[in-house]
């Protein structure tokens, strides 16, 4: 039987800026799913939602330089470029951005479909999280974050001006760092 090698946060991104296969199979290997499963959340289409999943192994490979751990986690950062080429595929396509985004029960079943146990409950853990906020801020972390509206978007849906937006949306990603204590 072979050993399992793991490697901290700090050898991974090591690994990867000097390009090593082996950090990238690792990063593969641990990662792929959870970041399919955000961009699933945004995609409809599986077989979309996998060539998505390709460009972002893609772009996290070829940008692995402009990672800054001072400005958190790599997996904060991973996710980032995963939820922003999902949305970047569904406006690159000219399609309605309300009509091929999941919401309601939609999320609710493709979140159980497919995910290993440790991803629902991760899922499950930081939906509760949100939903302790207060409420306004609640609206926009999952208008943002879990529906894929821009803050203009947002601004227009729920009728007040982009400057309230973008100053709840801090506020509200401010107290979300208090909770993960980052």
């Amino acid at each position: 039987m072979g050993t399992t090698i793991t490697y901290n946060e700090d050898e991974l991104v090591g690994l990867l800026k000097k390009q090593s296969r082996e950090g990238f199979n690792y990063l593969y290997q641990q990662y792929s799913a959870v970041l399919y499963g955000v961009i699933n959340k945004v995609v409809y289409d599986e077989h979309i939602a996998q060539d998505v999943l390709q460009d972002v192994f893609v772009k996290i490979w070829s940008n692995i330089d402009s990672y800054n751990p001072q400005k958190g986690r790599i997996y904060t950062w991973m996710l980032n470029i995963a939820r922003n080429a999902a949305i970047d595929k569904l406006r690159s396509k000219g399609e309605i951005m309300k009509g091929k985004i999941q919401t309601g029960e939609d999320v609710v079943n493709n979140l159980s479909k497919g995910m290993k146990t440790e991803q629902m409950t991760d899922s499950i853990g930081l939906r509760k999280v949100v939903a302790g906020l207060r409420p306004e801020y609640e609206s926009l972390i999952d208008m943002a974050y879990y529906k894929g509206y821009t803050m203009d978007e947002i601004s227009k849906e729920m009728e007040i001006p982009l400057g309230t937006v973008k100053t709840r949306m801090r506020a509200a990603i401010q107290q979300l760092r208090g909770v993960f204590g980052k």
